[in-house]
């Protein structure tokens, strides 16, 4: 058992409990064909700001169409509705900074950054997000407003980590709670990036072409 023990709260849950329901690690490319489904259709509740429908990002500029919906293999939209769950009883929500990202838009940040730590080559097939078994996280409060974090979305520096290593104890319990919750789900973390995880049966998908995302 581990414990998440800040701000006079205590969380006592095993960190890897097996998501009862869920498709769990199996063969390559086993779940390929499993489809997109729109996480606001899901889930009502979990805040959607995509940021590259927005200037605010990486490159400066917008990179998806205006009303780009936030889409997920359904698997790993389950896995998000389970983290939901948990984070309400803490008085906290989840929000989206990205999810399924069309090829064409990991070839922006790709050819933007350049920078394995912090994107992956598309040419290379390992582009999470283009398997859309991946997210951007952050978290807000339970009228969605958003609550201290490390950092804002795309801030390729040693602050983004996910090992919190500020002192701000309003900032850490935030940070411990959603990494608490998305393992709970059934995520991994990603060293360089706080907000970014990947559904632990990842291996079971594969990249999946561009698709109608508005």
């Amino acid at each position: 058992m581990r414990y998440l023990i800040s701000l006079g709260l205590v969380i006592i849950s095993p960190l890897c409990d097996p998501v009862t329901g869920l498709a769990q690690a199996g063969a390559h490319g086993e779940l390929a064909d499993e489809p997109l489904v729109d996480v606001a259709k899901v889930d009502p509740s979990i805040v959607i700001d995509l940021r590259y429908a927005t200037p605010c990002n990486v490159t400066g500029h917008p990179i998806y169409p205006p009303g780009t919906r936030c889409m997920i293999r359904s698997g790993v939209a389950e896995r998000l509705k389970v983290a939901q769950l948990y984070l309400h009883r803490w008085g906290r929500g989840l929000k989206i900074w990205d999810a399924y990202r069309p090829s064409y838009a990991q070839k922006i940040l790709w050819d933007h950054v350049k920078n394995y730590a912090f994107t992956a080559d598309p040419a290379k097939g390992r582009a999470l997000h283009s398997w859309g078994v991946a997210v951007d996280v952050t978290l807000v409060d339970l009228k969605g407003r958003d609550v201290p974090m490390p950092t804002d979305f795309d801030d390729f520096t040693p602050a983004a980590k996910d090992e919190y290593e500020g002192h701000d104890p309003v900032v850490a319990w935030n940070f411990n709670l959603l990494k608490h919750a998305m393992h709970r789900a059934g995520f991994y973390g990603f060293h360089p990036e706080w907000w970014h995880y990947m559904a632990q049966n990842w291996k079971s998908y594969s990249a999946i072409p561009t698709v109608e995302m508005q």
